[in-house]
């Protein structure tokens, strides 16, 4: 049931002990995303635990909630859940925002704002914000009015994006988390869409927190990522799977490594050294995870076409599993050239590890060099001795990490920092002691 429409600026009381609020667009055009920023009396943030969004779905309060997007009769909506009553004394607004990731607001058709009862599913409010150039924008705000809470109507956009919003309402963006540095990167990630922009933000955040907990803040590596190939990856690269990890891992590229920047290579039958992958150009850069190339591969033959600049051509590199040779190629890179901070291998494969002498030889060989080798698995196969390294003796020190997932995209970005980093701090101290690294 349908209560009323608000223009800007007017406002409605609001009785129910939770709402749901809903941000809804028609299908096509940019992606809208829906957050919540809890403020004081100051108009600002207490700090980025105010800021609820899907990377950060719930207030410590529990009294905002990021509930996740659906989708019907050709309309998509992004929610949040509110409970009025709990929220903290010290907020006196719940700010309400959207943003367009892939656009703008004037390319997104049927934008609406709704305020529903949760447990009548009564329609309190609903607000149509008009916008164009905008990339952020309030769509509205439920906030404390003598001792009763109001919900009005917004509509306030910001074509500067999130470093718009971050000014006004105190949300760090590109600061650095737990008193990490400011990667030298950051400066490309202005370029970046609205919406990967705020999820590098928050995971640059996390991993720094990863960090500090392992007693490794501040610490600089060179980044290296590694992307199995192989025929059996194919449903990982066509669900966008890949393409995710590849998101996170500039993460822990901008946090770590001093130019934000990494050195990044395919495998399968054959390695393949991809471009390098700075974070200002993610999204372009995405084109190299082989997504396009699979009916090529496994389906109808194409005629052969001129690669764009930097292409790999993925019929070279084959089908097979021989992660030695591309292990090789990596510790190559790092003997021509040299750096003056240890190295770190963001190695991901869906297993099916056979030349396990092969690979075995190679790490063992690379244990004198200045270089961590951390293995993903993605799912449940045969990873050999991948698997089976950290039990083997013979080694200086353990340059090897090892952990795999069932499905790494329902791994919270916390815990998969967490895993990713846990080792590695440990490494270097051993390596120093060990005299492999100055």
């Amino acid at each position: 049931m349908r209560e009323r429409a608000l223009s800007a600026g007017a406002n409605v009381p609001v009785d129910a002990a939770a709402v749901r609020v809903e941000v809804g667009r028609e299908a096509g055009g940019p992606d809208v995303d829906a957050s919540a920023l809890l403020v004081g009396a100051d108009g600002r943030v207490r700090g980025d635990g105010d800021f609820v969004f899907y990377n950060q779905p719930r207030h410590a309060s529990g009294a905002v909630v990021h509930q996740g997007k659906a989708e019907e009769d050709g309309v998509v909506t992004d929610r949040l859940g509110v409970e009025p009553a709990a929220v903290e004394p010290g907020v006196e607004r719940v700010v309400l925002v959207a943003s367009a990731d892939g656009g703008t607001f004037g390319q997104v058709r049927g934008l609406v704002v709704r305020l529903v009862d949760v447990a009548t599913q009564r329609e309190l409010a609903r607000f149509e914000p008009v916008a164009g150039p905008e990339t952020v924008l309030i769509g509205g705000e439920l906030y404390r009015r003598g001792g009763q809470w109001r919900f009005r109507a917004v509509g306030q956009g910001y074509a500067s994006g999130l470093a718009g919003l971050a000014a006004d309402f105190g949300v760090t963006v590109d600061e650095e988390g737990g008193g990490a540095r400011q990667p030298g990167g950051a400066a490309g990630e202005e370029g970046l869409p609205a919406g990967m922009r705020e999820r590098l933000s928050l995971r640059k955040r996390q991993v720094a927190v990863s960090l500090e907990k392992h007693g490794a803040a501040g610490m600089v590596a060179r980044v290296v990522l590694v992307l199995d190939a192989s025929g059996s990856m194919s449903a990982l690269y066509a669900r966008g799977v890949v393409a995710d990890v590849v998101e996170r891992m500039v993460a822990v590229a901008a946090q770590l490594d001093d130019d934000g920047t990494m050195q990044a290579w395919t495998f399968a039958s054959n390695p393949a050294r991809l471009p390098d992958l700075r974070v200002g150009d993610l999204p372009e850069w995405l084109q190299h995870v082989r997504v396009g190339q699979l009916a090529g591969l496994f389906g109808r033959r194409r005629r052969a076409g001129r690669l764009p600049d930097g292409q790999v051509d993925m019929k070279a590199v084959g089908v097979g599993n021989e992660e030695q040779k591309v292990i090789a190629e990596v510790r190559e890179h790092v003997r021509r050239h040299p750096a003056g901070a240890p190295t770190l291998v963001l190695f991901f494969s869906d297993g099916g590890v056979y030349r396990n002498a092969e690979i075995e030889r190679e790490l063992r060989a690379s244990v004198e060099e200045p270089v961590f080798w951390q293995f993903v698995g993605l799912g449940r196969s045969d990873y050999g001795v991948l698997q089976r390294f950290d039990e083997l003796p013979g080694r200086r020190v353990d340059n090897v990490g090892f952990f795999s997932v069932d499905d790494i995209s329902t791994l919270p970005d916390p815990e998969l920092y967490d895993r990713l980093l846990s080792q590695f701090p440990r490494w270097v101290v051993a390596a120093r002691r060990a005299g492999i690294l100055p």
